[in-house]
C-alpha cells in the first residue's frame, strides 16, 4: 500500500450544485490483518459506537448466557442491532428482559425518537410516552443484563466502565481487534455503555475475522443477523435492505458518527470507514461504493439492484421536492 491514499468523499448537492463536502477514511483488511486497501486515513482513531455491537454482544454467547434464558437467532440479532423502535423490536426487548428476570426500569439506556422517521411520526401522533425499551439500543442492553444475571453479578452499573460485564467486553473487543487493552480509547456511548476508540484498520481486521470465524458465538451471531436483517435495523434503513439483497455475501452494521463497517465472508475481508464529519446521511451511500469497488476488484456477486436510495440518497424541500442528492466521488487505493 502506498503511503498516500486517494481522497473519497461523499458531496452534497443542490440544484445540480456541490454544495458540501463530507470526507471518508476507509481500511479494508484481510482476516491476517493486511491493509487491502484504503482511502484517506486508515488508521484513524474513532469510537466503534454501534458497529460494535456483535463483539459487544460475543460473551453474552460464549459464556452461556444466551442459552440459559432460551435467547434464539431472534434475540440475538435484536443484540446486536440498532433498531427503529418497531413494535416487533419493542416486543422482544421486554421479552429478553423477562427471560432472564430483569424488567424495563433496569435498562441504562433512556428513551429517544425512533430512528424511523415513520415510527416517531407515528408515536408522536399517538402521544406516546416513549420509555427505555424504545432505545434503538435496548436489545444490546437487555442481552448485557442477562450476562450480569448468568454469572450471578449485580446488574447496577452494568454498562459502566469496571463493572464485569463492561471488563468481560473489553476483554473481547481486544482479542477480535488484536489489540492490547491498554490501547482501546474508552468512553461513555450515547446509550450510557462504555464505547471503545481504536483504529480503523483494527475495525476492519475484527470484521474480516468476524465474517469467516467458526468461533461458534461468533458463527451464531452472524447467522442470527443474515437471518433477521429486519431485527438489526428496520424497515427501509440501510442495514437491514443491504443484508437483504446482498443474500448472505455480506455482514454490514452501522454506527453513529458516520461510522459503518462490513464483513465480506468471501473474500475474508473486513471494511470499516468514517465520514469525518460525523454526517451519518453519507455513511450509507460510502459504504455501498466502498462495496461495489472491493467486490469488482475481488470478483465476488454482490447484488445491488434495489439499494439505488440508498447509493444516492434524495434530498428534498420542505414540500417533498427533491432538490439534490449524496453522491460518491473518489477511489480506493488497492495493494
Amino acid at each position: 500500500m502506498s503511503t498516500s491514499t486517494p481522497t473519497f468523499v461523499v458531496e452534497s448537492t443542490r440544484s445540480g450544485f456541490v454544495e458540501s463536502l463530507h470526507v471518508v477514511s476507509v481500511a479494508v483488511v484481510s482476516a491476517e490483518g493486511e491493509l487491502v486497501a484504503a482511502a484517506g486515513d486508515p488508521d484513524r482513531v474513532t469510537f466503534w459506537r454501534s458497529a460494535a455491537k456483535p463483539f459487544q454482544s460475543l460473551p453474552l454467547v460464549q459464556d452461556g448466557a444466551a442459552d440459559r434464558y432460551g435467547f434464539g437467532s431472534r434475540e440475538l440479532a435484536l443484540a446486536c442491532a440498532s433498531h427503529s423502535s418497531e413494535p416487533v423490536h419493542r416486543a422482544l426487548a421486554m421479552q429478553m428482559l423477562r427471560a432472564s428476570g430483569c424488567d424495563e426500569n433496569q435498562l441504562a439506556c433512556g428513551p429517544h425518537p425512533p430512528l424511523s422517521q415513520a415510527v416517531a411520526e407515528e408515536a408522536l401522533r399517538a402521544g406516546v410516552a416513549l420509555t427505555p425499551r424504545w432505545n434503538n439500543c435496548s436489545g444490546k442492553h437487555a442481552g448485557m443484563l442477562a450476562l450480569a444475571r448468568h454469572h450471578g453479578w449485580d446488574p447496577k452499573g452494568y454498562a459502566s466502565a469496571g463493572h464485569p460485564v463492561q471488563e468481560r467486553i473489553q476483554d473481547e473487543i481486544a482479542k477480535w481487534t488484536g489489540l492490547p487493552r491498554d490501547a482501546l480509547v474508552t468512553g461513555v456511548d450515547g446509550c450510557l455503555a462504555v464505547c471503545f476508540g481504536l483504529p480503523l484498520r483494527a475495525m476492519a481486521t475484527a470484521w474480516a475475522r468476524f465474517g469467516i470465524s467458526e468461533d461458534p458465538g461468533a458463527r451464531r451471531l452472524r447467522e442470527a443477523m443474515l437471518a433477521h436483517p429486519e431485527l438489526v435495523a428496520g424497515k427501509g434503513r440501510a442495514c437491514t435492505d443491504l443484508m437483504t439483497a446482498f443474500q448472505g455475501e455480506a455482514v454490514v452494521k452501522i454506527g453513529a458518527e458516520g461510522v459503518y463497517c462490513a464483513a465480506l465472508p468471501r473474500a475474508r475481508l473486513g471494511v470499516a470507514l468514517k465520514v469525518e464529519d460525523g454526517d451519518a446521511r453519507c455513511a450509507p451511500p460510502a459504504l455501498l461504493t466502498v462495496l461495489r469497488f472491493v467486490a469488482e476488484q475481488q470478483g465476488i456477486p454482490l447484488p445491488m439492484t434495489g439499494l439505488e436510495h440508498h447509493a444516492e440518497p434524495r434530498l428534498f424541500n420542505t414540500r417533498g421536492e427533491a432538490v439534490g442528492s449524496l453522491r460518491v466521488a473518489g477511489s480506493l487505493g488497492f495493494a
